[in-house]
Protein backbone atom coordinates (compact mmCIF):
# COMPACT_ATOMS: atom_id res chain seq x y z
CA UNK A 1 0.00 0.00 0.00
CA UNK A 2 1.52 3.42 -0.58
CA UNK A 3 0.13 5.95 1.76
CA UNK A 4 -1.93 9.01 0.48
CA UNK A 5 -1.67 12.10 1.84
CA UNK A 6 -5.07 13.63 3.12
CA UNK A 7 -6.49 16.73 0.71
CA UNK A 8 -9.26 19.16 1.46
CA UNK A 9 -11.13 19.86 -1.98
CA UNK A 10 -12.90 22.87 -2.13
CA UNK A 11 -15.56 22.31 -5.00
CA UNK A 12 -17.56 25.90 -4.93
CA UNK A 13 -19.68 25.78 -2.02
CA UNK A 14 -18.69 22.06 -0.78
CA UNK A 15 -15.52 20.59 0.53
CA UNK A 16 -14.53 16.92 -0.17
CA UNK A 17 -12.02 15.35 1.68
CA UNK A 18 -9.91 12.92 -0.43
CA UNK A 19 -7.34 10.34 1.09
CA UNK A 20 -9.07 9.07 3.67
CA UNK A 21 -11.03 6.40 1.67
CA UNK A 22 -10.81 5.76 -2.23
CA UNK A 23 -13.56 8.08 -3.73
CA UNK A 24 -15.57 6.44 -6.71
CA UNK A 25 -17.04 8.67 -9.22
CA UNK A 26 -19.86 7.24 -11.37
CA UNK A 27 -19.33 7.87 -15.18
CA UNK A 28 -22.37 9.06 -17.01
CA UNK A 29 -21.91 9.49 -20.54
CA UNK A 30 -24.85 11.49 -22.42
CA UNK A 31 -23.45 10.66 -25.74
CA UNK A 32 -24.44 8.59 -28.67
CA UNK A 33 -20.34 7.59 -29.40
CA UNK A 34 -18.76 6.87 -26.31
CA UNK A 35 -16.63 3.62 -26.64
CA UNK A 36 -18.66 2.04 -23.99
CA UNK A 37 -22.02 3.04 -23.09
CA UNK A 38 -22.68 5.31 -25.68
CA UNK A 39 -26.33 6.03 -26.59
CA UNK A 40 -27.65 3.72 -23.64
CA UNK A 41 -28.03 7.52 -21.86
CA UNK A 42 -28.79 9.54 -24.59
CA UNK A 43 -32.22 9.88 -23.26
CA UNK A 44 -32.44 12.92 -20.44
CA UNK A 45 -34.78 10.52 -18.41
CA UNK A 46 -32.86 7.46 -18.66
CA UNK A 47 -29.52 9.98 -17.64
CA UNK A 48 -31.38 11.30 -14.53
CA UNK A 49 -32.24 7.71 -13.99
CA UNK A 50 -28.94 6.31 -13.82
CA UNK A 51 -27.25 8.61 -12.33
CA UNK A 52 -29.64 8.33 -9.51
CA UNK A 53 -29.20 4.46 -9.26
CA UNK A 54 -24.92 5.41 -8.85
CA UNK A 55 -26.09 7.48 -6.13
CA UNK A 56 -27.98 4.70 -4.81
CA UNK A 57 -25.00 2.33 -5.02
CA UNK A 58 -22.93 4.22 -2.98
CA UNK A 59 -21.18 6.82 -5.81
CA UNK A 60 -19.01 9.47 -4.11
CA UNK A 61 -19.22 11.79 -7.67
CA UNK A 62 -20.66 11.83 -10.55
CA UNK A 63 -19.02 13.24 -13.49
CA UNK A 64 -21.31 13.98 -16.68
CA UNK A 65 -19.81 13.93 -20.40
CA UNK A 66 -21.56 14.99 -23.54
CA UNK A 67 -18.42 14.83 -26.20
CA UNK A 68 -16.95 11.35 -26.61
CA UNK A 69 -13.00 11.40 -26.33
CA UNK A 70 -11.88 8.00 -27.25
CA UNK A 71 -9.72 7.43 -29.91
CA UNK A 72 -11.57 9.00 -33.22
CA UNK A 73 -13.69 10.41 -32.13
CA UNK A 74 -15.09 13.62 -33.93
CA UNK A 75 -15.56 17.28 -32.10
CA UNK A 76 -19.10 17.97 -30.73
CA UNK A 77 -20.64 21.73 -31.60
CA UNK A 78 -20.66 23.49 -28.31
CA UNK A 79 -24.29 24.39 -28.32
CA UNK A 80 -25.05 20.36 -28.95
CA UNK A 81 -23.04 19.47 -26.22
CA UNK A 82 -24.64 22.33 -23.77
CA UNK A 83 -27.88 20.85 -25.01
CA UNK A 84 -26.88 17.49 -23.87
CA UNK A 85 -25.58 18.02 -20.30
CA UNK A 86 -27.00 20.93 -18.62
CA UNK A 87 -30.79 19.80 -18.88
CA UNK A 88 -29.74 16.75 -16.83
CA UNK A 89 -27.47 17.94 -14.26
CA UNK A 90 -30.41 20.48 -13.43
CA UNK A 91 -32.65 17.59 -12.74
CA UNK A 92 -29.93 15.47 -10.99
CA UNK A 93 -29.63 18.42 -8.78
CA UNK A 94 -33.57 18.44 -8.07
CA UNK A 95 -32.73 14.75 -6.46
CA UNK A 96 -29.31 14.55 -5.20
CA UNK A 97 -26.52 16.45 -3.64
CA UNK A 98 -23.99 14.55 -4.64
CA UNK A 99 -20.74 16.39 -6.36
CA UNK A 100 -21.24 16.74 -9.60
CA UNK A 101 -18.38 16.86 -12.60
CA UNK A 102 -19.00 18.10 -15.93
CA UNK A 103 -16.50 16.73 -18.28
CA UNK A 104 -15.67 19.38 -20.95
CA UNK A 105 -12.78 20.97 -23.12
CA UNK A 106 -14.92 24.11 -23.29
CA UNK A 107 -15.42 26.76 -21.21
CA UNK A 108 -18.81 27.72 -22.61
CA UNK A 109 -20.22 24.23 -21.70
CA UNK A 110 -18.39 24.56 -18.24
CA UNK A 111 -19.94 27.95 -17.42
CA UNK A 112 -23.20 26.76 -18.04
CA UNK A 113 -22.95 23.65 -16.26
CA UNK A 114 -21.77 24.55 -12.97
CA UNK A 115 -24.86 27.40 -13.22
CA UNK A 116 -27.11 24.47 -13.27
CA UNK A 117 -25.48 22.91 -9.89
CA UNK A 118 -22.10 20.89 -11.36
CA UNK A 119 -19.33 21.66 -8.63
CA UNK A 120 -16.55 20.09 -10.56
CA UNK A 121 -14.96 20.64 -14.20
CA UNK A 122 -13.08 17.58 -15.56
CA UNK A 123 -10.87 19.20 -18.45
CA UNK A 124 -9.09 16.34 -20.28
CA UNK A 125 -6.97 18.91 -21.94
CA UNK A 126 -5.67 20.24 -18.71
CA UNK A 127 -7.21 24.27 -19.62
CA UNK A 128 -5.11 23.96 -23.22
CA UNK A 129 -7.83 23.33 -25.10
CA UNK A 130 -10.03 26.45 -24.64
CA UNK A 131 -7.99 29.55 -23.64
CA UNK A 132 -11.57 30.67 -21.66
CA UNK A 133 -11.30 27.99 -19.53
CA UNK A 134 -9.10 28.89 -16.75
CA UNK A 135 -11.22 31.86 -16.44
CA UNK A 136 -14.36 29.85 -15.77
CA UNK A 137 -12.68 27.83 -13.39
CA UNK A 138 -10.78 30.72 -11.25
CA UNK A 139 -14.03 32.59 -11.13
CA UNK A 140 -16.51 30.21 -10.12
CA UNK A 141 -14.26 28.29 -7.15
CA UNK A 142 -14.87 24.59 -8.88
CA UNK A 143 -12.79 22.11 -8.06
CA UNK A 144 -10.67 21.15 -11.57
CA UNK A 145 -9.17 18.02 -12.61
CA UNK A 146 -6.18 18.34 -14.94
CA UNK A 147 -5.80 15.31 -17.54
CA UNK A 148 -2.56 14.55 -19.37
CA UNK A 149 -3.09 13.50 -23.32
CA UNK A 150 -0.90 13.03 -25.85
CA UNK A 151 -2.51 14.64 -29.13
CA UNK A 152 -6.65 14.87 -30.13
CA UNK A 153 -9.10 11.76 -30.13
CA UNK A 154 -8.50 12.13 -33.71
CA UNK A 155 -4.70 11.51 -33.62
CA UNK A 156 -3.19 10.47 -30.19
CA UNK A 157 -3.33 6.77 -30.75
CA UNK A 158 -1.60 7.13 -34.08
CA UNK A 159 2.06 5.99 -32.63
CA UNK A 160 2.49 7.68 -29.00
CA UNK A 161 5.93 7.94 -28.14
CA UNK A 162 7.70 8.73 -24.37
CA UNK A 163 11.38 8.70 -23.44
CA UNK A 164 10.11 8.23 -19.81
CA UNK A 165 5.90 8.05 -20.04
CA UNK A 166 5.70 8.42 -16.08
CA UNK A 167 8.63 11.51 -16.14
CA UNK A 168 7.11 13.47 -18.85
CA UNK A 169 3.33 13.14 -17.45
CA UNK A 170 4.46 13.98 -14.19
CA UNK A 171 6.26 17.14 -15.77
CA UNK A 172 3.39 17.76 -17.83
CA UNK A 173 0.78 18.08 -14.55
CA UNK A 174 3.13 19.92 -12.86
CA UNK A 175 3.36 22.07 -15.48
CA UNK A 176 0.02 22.67 -15.78
CA UNK A 177 -0.42 22.83 -12.46
CA UNK A 178 1.78 26.17 -12.22
CA UNK A 179 -0.44 27.25 -14.98
CA UNK A 180 -3.52 26.79 -13.41
CA UNK A 181 -2.46 28.30 -10.43
CA UNK A 182 -0.99 31.92 -11.77
CA UNK A 183 -4.02 31.64 -13.60
CA UNK A 184 -5.83 32.24 -10.25
CA UNK A 185 -7.17 28.40 -9.28
CA UNK A 186 -5.72 27.23 -6.41
CA UNK A 187 -3.79 24.16 -6.33
CA UNK A 188 -5.74 23.11 -3.03
CA UNK A 189 -8.42 23.36 -6.00
CA UNK A 190 -6.89 21.09 -8.27
CA UNK A 191 -6.66 17.18 -8.92
CA UNK A 192 -4.19 15.61 -11.59
CA UNK A 193 -5.19 12.33 -13.71
CA UNK A 194 -2.29 10.58 -15.84
CA UNK A 195 -4.84 10.23 -19.00
CA UNK A 196 -4.88 6.33 -19.14
CA UNK A 197 -5.40 5.68 -22.81
CA UNK A 198 -5.16 8.97 -24.20
CA UNK A 199 -2.29 8.84 -26.54
CA UNK A 200 -1.06 5.67 -24.86
CA UNK A 201 0.12 2.15 -25.83
CA UNK A 202 -0.84 -0.78 -23.76
CA UNK A 203 3.25 -0.26 -22.07
CA UNK A 204 2.60 3.12 -21.34
CA UNK A 205 -0.52 2.62 -19.62
CA UNK A 206 1.30 -0.21 -17.72
CA UNK A 207 3.97 1.96 -16.74
CA UNK A 208 1.40 4.95 -15.44
CA UNK A 209 -0.49 2.40 -13.24
CA UNK A 210 2.69 0.94 -11.49
CA UNK A 211 4.08 4.76 -10.97
CA UNK A 212 0.98 6.53 -9.72
CA UNK A 213 3.54 7.28 -6.25
CA UNK A 214 5.52 9.04 -8.52
CA UNK A 215 2.73 11.17 -10.41
CA UNK A 216 2.15 11.94 -6.11
CA UNK A 217 5.23 13.70 -6.26
CA UNK A 218 2.80 16.30 -7.87
CA UNK A 219 1.63 17.61 -4.36
CA UNK A 220 -1.89 16.63 -5.76
CA UNK A 221 -4.38 14.25 -5.39
CA UNK A 222 -4.85 11.47 -8.13
CA UNK A 223 -8.00 10.43 -9.93
CA UNK A 224 -7.25 7.49 -12.55
CA UNK A 225 -9.83 7.03 -15.37
CA UNK A 226 -9.36 3.06 -17.03
CA UNK A 227 -12.64 1.82 -16.55
CA UNK A 228 -13.42 -1.04 -19.32
CA UNK A 229 -10.41 0.15 -21.10
CA UNK A 230 -8.67 -0.99 -24.63
CA UNK A 231 -5.56 -2.52 -22.37
CA UNK A 232 -7.44 -4.06 -19.88
CA UNK A 233 -9.49 -6.09 -22.88
CA UNK A 234 -5.71 -6.61 -24.49
CA UNK A 235 -4.60 -8.31 -20.73
CA UNK A 236 -7.94 -10.71 -20.98
CA UNK A 237 -8.72 -10.98 -24.27
CA UNK A 238 -12.01 -9.50 -23.82
CA UNK A 239 -12.92 -7.47 -26.75
CA UNK A 240 -16.14 -5.65 -25.62
CA UNK A 241 -15.94 -3.28 -22.73
CA UNK A 242 -18.55 -4.73 -20.90
CA UNK A 243 -16.91 -7.62 -20.73
CA UNK A 244 -14.17 -6.37 -18.93
CA UNK A 245 -15.35 -5.52 -15.63
CA UNK A 246 -13.49 -8.11 -13.72
CA UNK A 247 -10.46 -6.67 -15.21
CA UNK A 248 -11.51 -2.92 -14.41
CA UNK A 249 -12.26 -4.03 -10.85
CA UNK A 250 -8.26 -5.51 -10.44
CA UNK A 251 -6.94 -2.51 -11.94
CA UNK A 252 -9.08 -0.16 -9.55
CA UNK A 253 -7.50 -2.65 -6.28
CA UNK A 254 -4.08 -1.40 -7.38
CA UNK A 255 -4.95 1.66 -8.25
CA UNK A 256 -6.00 2.48 -4.56
CA UNK A 257 -3.70 0.74 -3.00
CA UNK A 258 -0.74 2.66 -4.71
CA UNK A 259 -2.40 5.97 -4.01
CA UNK A 260 -5.26 6.83 -6.46
CA UNK A 261 -7.60 9.35 -4.21
CA UNK A 262 -10.34 9.23 -7.04
CA UNK A 263 -11.51 6.28 -9.69
CA UNK A 264 -13.89 7.12 -12.57
CA UNK A 265 -15.52 4.18 -13.25
CA UNK A 266 -18.59 2.63 -15.21
CA UNK A 267 -19.25 0.07 -12.50
CA UNK A 268 -20.32 1.52 -9.51
CA UNK A 269 -20.96 -0.98 -7.10
CA UNK A 270 -19.02 -3.53 -7.78
CA UNK A 271 -15.60 -0.66 -7.33
CA UNK A 272 -17.23 0.69 -4.18
CA UNK A 273 -17.06 -3.18 -2.37
CA UNK A 274 -13.03 -3.32 -3.91
CA UNK A 275 -12.39 -0.13 -2.50
CA UNK A 276 -13.84 -1.18 1.00
CA UNK A 277 -11.84 -3.95 0.91
CA UNK A 278 -9.13 -2.73 -0.58
CA UNK A 279 -9.32 0.41 1.81
CA UNK A 280 -9.77 -1.52 5.00
CA UNK A 281 -7.31 -4.07 4.15
CA UNK A 282 -4.77 -1.23 3.89
CA UNK A 283 -5.59 0.26 7.42
CA UNK A 284 -3.69 -1.88 9.25
CA UNK A 285 -0.35 -0.67 7.24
Amino acid sequence: MTPRRIHTWPCKGRTLVLGERTLVMGILNVTPDSFSDGGVFSDPGKAVERALEMVAQGADLIDIGGESTRPGAEPVPVSEEIERTVPIIGKIREHSDIPISIDTMKSAVARLALEAGADIINDVSALEHDAGMAGVAAESGAGVVLMHKQGSPQTMQDNPTYGDVVGEVRNYLKARLDFAEQEGIGRNRMVIDPGIGFGKTFAHNLALLRGLPQLAECGCPILVGASRKRFIGEILARDTPAARMAGSLGVAAWAAARGAHILRVHDVIETCDVCRIADTLSAGD
